[in-house]
């Protein structure tokens, strides 16, 4: 399959309204679904709120349906401005 675009790469390029699921998530082995949020240009901002839009983002598009076995989160351990790093 091929590698969908990062969704913060494709909210800049298009602009939010111009966004879709089709745009921004692969489909490969055994059907699973697959997306990058990305995040902002390198010493610009914070990675925790490219992980934030994208999965708001999703959300509002229906990217989350009673299909879904199970959705991952690979995140950065060491985001210190985005609150996602934790003990688990």
């Amino acid at each position: 399959a091929e590698e969908p675009k990062k969704i913060m790469d494709t909210l800049r390029d298009n602009g939010a309204e111009l966004v879709t699921i089709d745009k921004v998530v692969s489909t490969g082995f055994g059907g699973i679904r697959c997306t990058e949020s990305g995040g902002p240009e390198p010493g610009v901002g914070c990675a925790g709120r490219g992980v934030i839009t994208a999965i708001d983002l999703m959300e509002a598009h229906g990217a989350y349906t009673p299909e879904l076995n199970y959705v991952f989160y690979d995140v950065l351990g060491d985001v210190v401005c985005g609150g996602f790093a934790m003990p688990i």
